[in-house]
């Protein structure tokens, strides 16, 4: 099963030069949470922007540099490296293994037709120089199957939303 996992801003807007837009330690917690123990998915820009392998995950890194492993900071082991999506889903043959795609947006834009699920926290703000967004989420394909709303608090300035969606069958 494949699961795409990203907070998302009001026009769809996940980054800005290879970073996250907001600080939201809440949705840092709910992807911890909902990734431990399952592969993800990534590629190399957001990878490097990470900087490191996510702890309690099976981290797979797709880039079409086939040097890139040389590459690789000291530290940054515990990667695997495909050079296609083709190439990272082959590494899951059992279909009901839940996968995350954790971006970035064009990874997101190549697996959104294929996906099951989606797993998005709703940013309720804007940012107008984002450079990176998420496909759109179309309802009539798309089925909200779990909404869960906050307000801003001291940790997190901005009110959120987890929702989780199915693909209609």
């Amino acid at each position: 099963m494949i699961s795409l996992i990203a907070a998302i801003g009001k026009n769809n807007e996940v980054g800005k030069g290879n970073a996250l837009l907001w600080n939201m330690p809440a949705d840092m917690k709910h992807f911890r949470e909902t990734t431990a123990l399952h592969a993800i998915v990534m590629g190399r820009k957001t990878f490097e922007s990470i900087g490191k392998p996510l702890p309690n995950r099976r981290n797979v890194v797709i880039t079409r540099d086939v040097n890139y492993k040389k590459n690789l900071p000291a530290g940054a082991g515990g990667i695997e490296i495909v050079h296609s999506l083709a190439g990272a889903l082959d590494l899951f043959p059992d279909p009901n293994e839940e996968i995350f795609i954790i971006g970035g947006a064009e990874l997101y834009k190549q697996t959104m037709p294929i996906a099951d699920k989606l797993y998005i926290t709703h940013i309720n703000a804007e940012d107008r120089n984002a450079d990176a967004f998420f496909p759109e989420i179309i309802p009539v394909v798309w089925n909200e199957v779990s909404h869960e709303e906050h307000e801003a608090d001291e940790k997190n300035p901005i009110p959120y939303t987890f929702s989780v969606y199915e693909k209609f069958i």
